[in-house]
């Protein structure tokens, strides 16, 4: 019993390890797959998802694709009904003000299961199922609240809010979404259709701002920062995050060796800014003493 509790924890490091560099490669495709990227960022909150666990989540988007009418007549506002159809009301899929203080309403596998999640998870089940039963759908990041456009971006499509069950959304009703988020008006920029990196990143981002509110769940923060690390295109001031990060921890002599690297970055362009973090850097070490 004893041998098998020493073993466990670096079975579990090598797990984790496996599972980062399968969500790095999968980043680095040219068409990355985004059922499979949220399901490793769920496998890094909850370990028992394992390889078979996520094939399950997988094979349930394959099913419920399967109960969608393929290629209906009406073009995108048929597509955008019988999503709503399906999966807003005979499967129950939604949100609500409550979603937002959970951690599983950002892990795809814990959506799938529960029905209930943010609003951008909500859309990646949408985007998946329709996107595998042949609909031309993409996701809309909206400032403040991820929605689904199907169709063609510059030419006829519609919008609609997975959250509120598949609601048809018209330009006006995104324009008083992001004047509520932002106080600004809604440009074309806003309606371009988000890539699959962006959304991962956003989830990442969601998680992040979750975890910081509650200082009990670091960890959940720090894997976050870590996965937006592996990322192939992310802001270099993640880097000093997860310094900050690793220091409040108690994790001094990482931390610092974390801020030394970001302020090897900082340098060349920010020199003064690069001589601030390492002050931080030997602020690190000196709690040490």
């Amino acid at each position: 019993m004893g041998e098998r509790a020493e073993r466990g924890e670096p079975e579990r490091d090598a797990a984790r390890q496996e599972r980062r560099r399968q969500f790095a490669a999968a980043a680095r495709e040219e068409r990355p797959d985004l059922a499979l990227l949220c399901l490793l960022i769920g496998a890094e909150a909850d370990p028992a998802l394992d390889q078979a666990g996520i094939d399950a989540a997988q094979i349930e988007l394959d099913r419920l694709a399967g109960l969608l009418p393929y290629s209906p007549a009406g073009g995108p506002g048929a597509w955008a009904r019988n999503l709503a159809e399906l999966l807003g009301t005979r499967q129950g899929f939604g949100g609500s003000p409550g979603d937002y203080r959970r951690l599983e309403s950002s892990l795809l596998h814990e959506v799938l299961r529960r029905r209930r999640g943010l609003p951008i998870l909500l859309s990646v089940v949408w985007m998946e199922v329709a996107r595998r039963a042949g609909a031309p759908v993409y996701g809309v990041a909206l400032p403040g609240h991820f929605v689904i456009g199907l169709g063609d971006p510059a030419g006829r499509h519609v919008l609609a809010d997975p959250f509120e069950g598949g609601r048809p959304l018209t330009d006006q009703d995104a324009a008083v979404i992001v004047a509520g988020a932002t106080g600004e008006a809604l440009s074309p920029g806003m309606l371009a259709p988000a890539g699959p990196l962006e959304i991962v990143q956003r989830i990442l981002n969601n998680i992040r701002a979750w975890a910081q509110a509650r200082p009990e769940h670091s960890a959940v923060q720090l894997w976050a920062l870590d996965l937006a690390l592996l990322l192939p295109s992310r802001p270099a001031r993640l880097r000093h995050e997860r310094a900050q990060l690793l220091v409040q921890r108690g994790e001094f002599l990482a931390g610092a060796a974390e801020l030394e690297e970001y302020a090897r970055v900082l340098e060349p362009v920010q020199p003064a800014a690069a001589t601030a973090v390492r002050r931080e850097a030997g602020a690190a070490r000196a709690r040490l003493n």
